[in-house]
Protein backbone atom coordinates (compact mmCIF):
# COMPACT_ATOMS: atom_id res chain seq x y z
CA UNK A 1 0.00 0.00 0.00
CA UNK A 2 2.65 2.32 0.91
CA UNK A 3 4.70 1.75 -2.29
CA UNK A 4 1.79 2.65 -4.53
CA UNK A 5 0.94 5.98 -2.66
CA UNK A 6 4.54 6.59 -2.81
CA UNK A 7 3.99 6.33 -6.43
CA UNK A 8 0.75 8.53 -7.01
CA UNK A 9 2.48 11.42 -4.95
CA UNK A 10 5.83 11.49 -7.28
CA UNK A 11 3.70 12.09 -10.49
CA UNK A 12 1.54 14.66 -8.02
CA UNK A 13 4.64 16.58 -6.56
CA UNK A 14 6.07 16.60 -10.30
CA UNK A 15 2.65 18.53 -11.35
CA UNK A 16 2.97 20.99 -8.86
CA UNK A 17 6.56 22.00 -9.35
CA UNK A 18 5.78 22.40 -13.10
CA UNK A 19 2.83 24.72 -12.33
CA UNK A 20 5.08 26.80 -9.96
CA UNK A 21 7.46 27.11 -12.67
CA UNK A 22 5.24 27.74 -15.26
CA UNK A 23 3.89 30.98 -12.93
CA UNK A 24 7.19 32.34 -12.64
CA UNK A 25 7.69 31.97 -16.53
CA UNK A 26 4.52 34.62 -16.51
CA UNK A 27 6.41 37.39 -15.39
CA UNK A 28 7.38 36.66 -11.66
CA UNK A 29 3.94 37.23 -9.81
CA UNK A 30 4.00 40.80 -11.23
CA UNK A 31 0.95 39.92 -13.22
CA UNK A 32 -0.95 40.21 -10.09
CA UNK A 33 0.36 44.34 -9.35
CA UNK A 34 -2.13 46.71 -9.65
CA UNK A 35 -1.95 48.76 -12.84
CA UNK A 36 -0.87 51.90 -11.25
CA UNK A 37 2.02 50.51 -10.10
CA UNK A 38 3.23 48.95 -12.76
CA UNK A 39 3.57 52.00 -14.78
CA UNK A 40 4.99 53.78 -11.88
CA UNK A 41 7.96 50.99 -11.68
CA UNK A 42 8.16 51.56 -15.49
CA UNK A 43 8.50 55.54 -15.28
CA UNK A 44 10.75 54.64 -12.82
CA UNK A 45 12.62 52.50 -15.03
CA UNK A 46 12.64 55.11 -17.90
CA UNK A 47 14.00 58.38 -15.74
CA UNK A 48 16.79 56.12 -14.35
CA UNK A 49 18.49 54.79 -17.45
CA UNK A 50 21.39 56.69 -18.67
CA UNK A 51 19.97 56.97 -21.80
CA UNK A 52 17.45 54.53 -24.68
CA UNK A 53 17.16 53.79 -28.15
CA UNK A 54 13.48 56.02 -28.75
CA UNK A 55 11.08 55.67 -32.35
CA UNK A 56 8.19 57.70 -33.21
CA UNK A 57 5.56 56.75 -36.44
CA UNK A 58 2.67 57.68 -37.64
CA UNK A 59 0.80 56.63 -41.04
CA UNK A 60 -2.23 59.02 -40.74
CA UNK A 61 -1.12 62.41 -40.34
CA UNK A 62 -3.37 64.47 -41.66
CA UNK A 63 -3.13 66.02 -45.07
CA UNK A 64 -1.97 69.93 -45.05
CA UNK A 65 -0.47 69.24 -41.70
CA UNK A 66 3.06 70.43 -40.84
CA UNK A 67 4.10 67.92 -37.92
CA UNK A 68 6.42 64.77 -37.64
CA UNK A 69 5.96 61.48 -39.67
CA UNK A 70 8.69 59.94 -37.94
CA UNK A 71 11.45 59.85 -35.31
CA UNK A 72 14.28 57.45 -34.33
CA UNK A 73 17.41 58.03 -32.06
CA UNK A 74 18.94 57.75 -29.01
CA UNK A 75 17.76 60.50 -25.79
CA UNK A 76 20.14 60.86 -22.88
CA UNK A 77 19.24 62.33 -19.20
CA UNK A 78 22.08 64.60 -20.13
CA UNK A 79 19.53 65.80 -21.56
CA UNK A 80 20.15 65.11 -24.86
CA UNK A 81 19.10 63.92 -27.85
CA UNK A 82 20.84 62.28 -31.62
CA UNK A 83 19.14 61.29 -34.35
CA UNK A 84 16.57 62.34 -37.27
CA UNK A 85 13.33 63.45 -37.82
CA UNK A 86 10.87 62.89 -40.71
CA UNK A 87 8.83 66.27 -41.28
CA UNK A 88 5.77 66.97 -43.36
CA UNK A 89 5.79 71.22 -44.87
CA UNK A 90 4.07 72.38 -47.14
CA UNK A 91 7.53 72.36 -49.65
CA UNK A 92 7.01 68.64 -48.95
CA UNK A 93 8.57 65.73 -46.46
CA UNK A 94 11.98 65.69 -45.49
CA UNK A 95 14.37 63.23 -43.01
CA UNK A 96 15.69 65.82 -41.04
CA UNK A 97 19.33 65.02 -39.08
CA UNK A 98 19.05 65.88 -35.57
CA UNK A 99 21.55 66.85 -32.46
CA UNK A 100 19.49 68.84 -29.08
CA UNK A 101 21.72 69.53 -26.57
CA UNK A 102 22.64 72.63 -24.13
CA UNK A 103 19.13 74.06 -24.26
CA UNK A 104 18.91 74.39 -28.24
CA UNK A 105 18.49 72.39 -31.05
CA UNK A 106 20.31 71.89 -34.11
CA UNK A 107 19.44 70.39 -37.58
CA UNK A 108 20.33 70.18 -41.33
CA UNK A 109 17.99 71.73 -42.73
CA UNK A 110 17.03 70.53 -46.86
CA UNK A 111 18.87 72.76 -49.05
CA UNK A 112 21.00 74.42 -46.69
CA UNK A 113 24.59 73.27 -45.98
CA UNK A 114 25.70 72.04 -42.73
CA UNK A 115 24.16 72.04 -39.14
CA UNK A 116 22.13 75.11 -37.58
CA UNK A 117 20.37 75.93 -34.65
CA UNK A 118 16.35 75.93 -35.13
CA UNK A 119 13.18 76.32 -33.60
CA UNK A 120 11.58 72.99 -33.47
CA UNK A 121 7.93 74.44 -32.76
CA UNK A 122 8.00 75.74 -36.14
CA UNK A 123 7.76 72.29 -37.10
CA UNK A 124 4.97 71.11 -34.93
CA UNK A 125 8.05 69.47 -32.27
CA UNK A 126 9.26 69.82 -29.26
CA UNK A 127 12.93 70.19 -28.25
CA UNK A 128 13.65 66.10 -28.68
CA UNK A 129 16.27 66.86 -25.43
CA UNK A 130 13.26 67.38 -23.01
CA UNK A 131 11.53 64.47 -24.35
CA UNK A 132 13.44 62.06 -21.54
CA UNK A 133 12.67 64.72 -18.83
CA UNK A 134 10.67 63.06 -15.97
CA UNK A 135 8.37 66.18 -15.88
CA UNK A 136 7.57 66.64 -19.07
CA UNK A 137 8.95 63.94 -21.53
CA UNK A 138 7.93 60.53 -22.22
CA UNK A 139 7.81 59.14 -18.96
CA UNK A 140 5.14 61.80 -17.34
CA UNK A 141 2.37 60.26 -19.69
CA UNK A 142 2.46 57.07 -16.97
CA UNK A 143 1.58 58.76 -14.02
CA UNK A 144 -1.07 60.71 -15.70
CA UNK A 145 -2.58 57.86 -17.16
CA UNK A 146 -6.31 57.40 -16.26
CA UNK A 147 -8.54 54.58 -15.63
CA UNK A 148 -5.83 51.59 -16.30
CA UNK A 149 -6.88 48.37 -17.35
CA UNK A 150 -4.79 45.49 -17.63
CA UNK A 151 -4.70 43.69 -21.39
CA UNK A 152 -3.32 40.36 -22.25
CA UNK A 153 0.18 39.51 -22.13
CA UNK A 154 2.30 37.86 -24.85
CA UNK A 155 5.52 36.48 -25.74
CA UNK A 156 8.09 38.91 -26.91
CA UNK A 157 11.62 40.43 -26.80
CA UNK A 158 14.18 39.06 -28.36
CA UNK A 159 14.24 35.38 -29.00
CA UNK A 160 10.93 35.58 -27.63
CA UNK A 161 12.05 35.05 -23.96
CA UNK A 162 10.30 38.03 -22.21
CA UNK A 163 6.39 38.80 -21.45
CA UNK A 164 4.66 41.57 -22.47
CA UNK A 165 1.99 42.76 -20.95
CA UNK A 166 -0.43 45.87 -22.24
CA UNK A 167 -2.28 48.49 -20.02
CA UNK A 168 -4.60 51.11 -21.76
CA UNK A 169 -6.59 54.55 -20.61
CA UNK A 170 -6.43 57.76 -21.08
CA UNK A 171 -4.19 60.75 -21.25
CA UNK A 172 -5.60 64.48 -21.33
CA UNK A 173 -3.91 66.48 -23.67
CA UNK A 174 -2.34 69.12 -21.39
CA UNK A 175 0.45 66.45 -20.58
CA UNK A 176 0.54 65.10 -24.49
CA UNK A 177 0.95 68.70 -25.33
CA UNK A 178 4.46 68.30 -23.95
CA UNK A 179 5.09 65.62 -26.54
CA UNK A 180 3.08 67.16 -29.58
CA UNK A 181 2.70 71.37 -28.70
CA UNK A 182 -0.29 71.00 -30.70
CA UNK A 183 -2.17 68.42 -28.86
CA UNK A 184 -5.79 69.14 -27.42
CA UNK A 185 -8.32 66.82 -25.75
CA UNK A 186 -7.85 63.50 -24.03
CA UNK A 187 -6.04 60.68 -25.41
CA UNK A 188 -6.53 57.02 -26.23
CA UNK A 189 -3.81 55.28 -25.07
CA UNK A 190 -2.06 51.45 -24.81
CA UNK A 191 1.32 50.81 -22.98
CA UNK A 192 3.39 47.98 -23.57
CA UNK A 193 5.49 46.88 -20.60
CA UNK A 194 8.66 43.63 -20.14
CA UNK A 195 8.22 41.62 -17.02
CA UNK A 196 11.73 43.01 -16.25
CA UNK A 197 9.39 46.53 -15.76
CA UNK A 198 10.24 48.63 -18.64
CA UNK A 199 8.20 50.33 -21.09
CA UNK A 200 8.73 49.21 -24.54
CA UNK A 201 5.75 50.91 -26.29
CA UNK A 202 3.25 53.56 -26.09
CA UNK A 203 0.48 54.28 -28.85
CA UNK A 204 -1.23 56.96 -28.28
CA UNK A 205 -4.40 58.34 -30.56
CA UNK A 206 -6.21 61.16 -30.39
CA UNK A 207 -6.12 65.31 -31.71
CA UNK A 208 -2.81 66.33 -31.82
CA UNK A 209 -2.27 69.01 -34.04
CA UNK A 210 -5.15 72.00 -33.71
CA UNK A 211 -7.93 71.84 -36.48
CA UNK A 212 -6.68 67.91 -37.63
CA UNK A 213 -8.17 65.00 -37.31
CA UNK A 214 -7.57 62.74 -35.00
CA UNK A 215 -3.90 60.25 -35.47
CA UNK A 216 -1.97 57.87 -33.68
CA UNK A 217 1.48 57.47 -32.77
CA UNK A 218 3.37 54.59 -32.07
CA UNK A 219 6.29 54.55 -29.87
CA UNK A 220 9.02 52.57 -29.32
CA UNK A 221 11.59 52.42 -26.19
CA UNK A 222 14.72 50.06 -26.64
CA UNK A 223 18.29 49.22 -25.55
CA UNK A 224 17.64 50.80 -22.18
CA UNK A 225 21.32 51.73 -20.54
CA UNK A 226 22.53 53.08 -23.68
CA UNK A 227 25.67 55.66 -23.29
CA UNK A 228 26.36 57.96 -25.68
CA UNK A 229 28.14 61.59 -25.35
CA UNK A 230 26.00 64.18 -27.33
CA UNK A 231 28.09 67.32 -28.18
CA UNK A 232 26.49 70.06 -30.21
CA UNK A 233 27.77 70.35 -33.71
Amino acid sequence: MRSRLAALAVPALLLALTACGGDSDEGGGSEDRPPEEVLASAKAELDDTAGVMITLETSDLPDGVTGILAAEGVGTHAPAFDGTIDVSISAGQFQVPVIAVGGKVYAEIPLSPGMQEVDPGEYGAPDPAQLMSPDKGFSSLLPATEGLEKGESIRGGEGNKEILTEYSGTVPGTVVKNIIPGSTGDFDVTYTVSDSGELRSAVLTGAFYQGADSMTYTLTFDDYGTEKDIAAP
